[in-house]
C-alpha cells in the first residue's frame, strides 16, 4: 500500500489567550525570542533559525491554540496533500491559496479531530539565521492533550501521513513528520488542551546555559533538567506568565525510517521518564498545569 503524503516539518505555533501580548517581554527578555512583527492584538516571534515565526501571541477570549503551522517544500506538494486530505474525509477550511500571513506563503488550513486548526504552507519568506548561543533555534514539538488518543493517532497517520515513533505506556504517543522523533505528541486526557510547547536549543551546552540564563532572571524550571527516554532529548519545563507550559530541549533523536520500530516505554521505570535521574517524576502541580485549560478548538 502506498504511504500517504506527509507534512514536511514543523514551522511554529500561535497561542491565544486574554492578555497574551502583554507577555511579550517575558518571551523576548527572558525566554530569548525576537519580535519579528507586531500589530494590535498579535505578536510574531522568531528564534535564531530561518523560520520567520516560531511562536505567536494572539489576544483572544479563549485559552489555547490559534493554529499549528507546518511546512512543505513546494506548492505542488501543498496541492497534493490537500487532495489527499479531502479524499480521506479531512476537514479543510478552503483550497490552497496565497496566505493572508505577514510572511507570505501558499497553503491552507484544516482541522484535526479535536478541532485544532493546522496550517501547512510552502514558500514562506525565510530569515537569515543568527549565531546566538543558548537561545531557542526552532520549535521542536507540540504536545496535545486529547480525550481520544487512539483516534487522534489514526487521523494523524492516515489523513496527514505522520508516523508513530514511540509510546509512553498507553498514555502517550509520539508522532513525526520528519526525521525528528516527534513534531506532535498526543496525551490521553479528559479534554482537549495544550500540554506544552518545546523549543530546540542548538546543543546541550546551549540547553544548560539557557536554563542558567532563565535562573539569573528569576525563572526556575518547574520540572527538570532531565533527559527523556522517548526521543532521548533533554528537558527543562517552565510555566509562562499566561500559564502555558514551555520547554527547552536539544539533541532530539533522529529517526532512521528504514529501520525504526516504535517502542512502548514503561511509565513505572524512572529511567524511562528521565535517563539522568535528575528531575524525578513530575509533581502533581506540574501535571495539573500540563493538563491545561479546555480548548474548544477553532470555530468554522
Amino acid at each position: 500500500m502506498k504511504k500517504p503524503l506527509s507534512f514536511g516539518f514543523l514551522r511554529g505555533i500561535v497561542m491565544r489567550a486574554p492578555g497574551m501580548t502583554a507577555t511579550t517581554d517575558f518571551y523576548v527578555k527572558q525566554w530569548g525570542l525576537e519580535v519579528a512583527r507586531q500589530e494590535e492584538g498579535q505578536v510574531w516571534l522568531s528564534g535564531t533559525g530561518s523560520e520567520p515565526c516560531i511562536y505567536g501571541l494572539k489576544e483572544d477570549s479563549v485559552y489555547g491554540i490559534d493554529h499549528i503551522h507546518f511546512g512543505m517544500e513546494t506548492e505542488a506538494e501543498i496541492d497534493a496533500i490537500h487532495a489527499q486530505i479531502v479524499a480521506k474525509g479531512g476537514q479543510v477550511l478552503g483550497k490552497p491559496a496565497r496566505l493572508d500571513d505577514p510572511f507570505g506563503g501558499y497553503g491552507f488550513d484544516l482541522l484535526d479531530p479535536d478541532k485544532r486548526r493546522l496550517r501547512v504552507s510552502a514558500g514562506v519568506e525565510q530569515r537569515q539565521p543568527a549565531d546566538r548561543t543558548a537561545y531557542p533555534r526552532k520549535l521542536s514539538h507540540v504536545v496535545l492533550n486529547t480525550p481520544d488518543m487512539e483516534g487522534g493517532e489514526a487521523w494523524y497517520q492516515e489523513v496527514v501521513g505522520f508516523r508513530t515513533s514511540d509510546y509512553s505506556a498507553d498514555q502517550m504517543v509520539f508522532l513525526r513528520c520528519s526525521h525528528d522523533h516527534h513534531a506532535i505528541a498526543l496525551v490521553r486526557a479528559q479534554y482537549a488542551s495544550v500540554n506544552h510547547v518545546a523549543f530546540e536549543m542548538p546543543g546541550i551546552d546551549s540547553f544548560m546555559r539557557g536554563i542558567g540564563r532563565m535562573k539569573q532572571s528569576g525563572q526556575v524550571p518547574s520540572w527538570g533538567p532531565g533527559r527523556h527516554g522517548p526521543g532521548n532529548n533533554p528537558f527543562a519545563y517552565f510555566v509562562s506568565p499566561s500559564g502555558f507550559v514551555i520547554e527547552f530541549t536539544a539533541e532530539v533523536q533522529q529517526i532512521e525510517e528504514a529501520t525504526h520500530q516504535p517502542k512502548i516505554w514503561s511509565r513505572n521505570d524512572p529511567e524511562s521518564m528521565d535517563q539522568w535521574m535528575t528531575a524525578g517524576p513530575p509533581t502533581p502541580a506540574q501535571r495539573a498545569v500540563m493538563a491545561g485549560r479546555p480548548d474548544p478548538g477553532f470555530s468554522v
